[in-house]
């Protein structure tokens, strides 16, 4: 009699690999950079190479003069987060969503398609938001290559991915509805601030902008939690996994603000900043 040899975890991993892969929404499979989650990650190791290697590149090299590309990129974000927008709105709501409990329409309808199609579409914008780290190391601007900034660059697009791959709708429009919005306000500062100097006095307003994203995350935070809770057909995996995500952004993003609005600054400080 033949014995059968015992699969090795390695090979079981694989099997619960494939599974999780055919398990996924059979029609955005075909989608750029759905199906599998290979992709998605050597893009993700290829942007935290460059955050490594980039200044180390520019250390010797004039900062590049991007005044003109900023200024069109920024305007275009704008353009294409108020796009989103209003694609997550006109969806939700001509589907009559719900607020509190919504399950995800896995049909072949209209309104189904053209929600999976926006959260395709804002999955796709953060491969875009890439540029943003570009241009900082480009400048010379390492100061702003934080680890919150590295962090929520190379983390949300795993997250979308996830909540894309399996439920293109359903509760998680309200991420990419809100986010979307703050991100209308995030890039409109930005495009603005491009120009230069001259339109530093019409930008008072950044610590509210700190606020909104604030704000948006813990709305997410909200909204998701409750959903842990409630008897809702939805995933409550994905439900933790953006509950745990947007907690830790509300930390990081919290120690932000202290840091930038609410420390007293040193004399040091005060004087950087009145050369600046």
């Amino acid at each position: 009699m033949e014995v059968l040899e015992e699969p090795t975890i390695w090979q079981k991993a694989w099997v619960y690999y494939q599974k999780g892969l055919e398990n996924g929404d059979k029609r955005i499979e075909n989608w750029l950079l759905v199906y599998s989650p290979v992709p998605v990650c050597c893009i993700i190791m290829c942007y935290l190479v460059i955050v490594w290697a980039g200044p180390k590149f520019m250390a010797k090299k004039e900062p590049i003069n991007l005044k003109i590309v900023l200024i069109l990129y920024n305007f275009t974000m704008v353009c294409l987060s108020a796009y989103m927008f209003y694609e997550f709105t006109a969806a939700s709501w001509l589907a009559s969503y719900s607020l509190l409990c919504q399950p995800v329409d896995y049909s072949n309808s209209q309104l189904a398609m053209r929600m999976a199609s926006v959260c395709w579409l804002f999955y796709i914008s953060k491969y875009v938001e890439f540029s943003d780290t570009m241009f900082f190391i480009l400048r010379k601007k390492n100061s702003q290559l934080t680890f919150l900034h590295v962090y929520h660059h190379s983390t949300i697009i795993l997250n979308c991915w996830l909540g894309l791959k399996y439920t293109p709708g359903g509760q998680s429009f309200m991420t990419g509805l809100l986010n979307s919005l703050v991100h209308v306000a995030m890039y409109l500062y930005y495009g603005l601030a491009a120009f230069g100097p001259r339109m530093t006095k019409y930008l008072w307003w950044k610590h509210y902008l700190t606020t909104l994203q604030l704000l948006q995350f813990f709305l997410i935070t909200i909204h998701t939690v409750y959903n842990l809770f409630a008897d809702c057909d939805y995933p409550d995996a994905l439900n933790l996994i953006v509950s745990i995500y947007a907690l830790s952004l509300i930390a990081l993003f919290t120690h932000f603000y202290y840091h930038s609005y609410l420390k007293p600054k040193t004399y040091e400080q005060k004087k950087c900043v009145k050369k600046v």
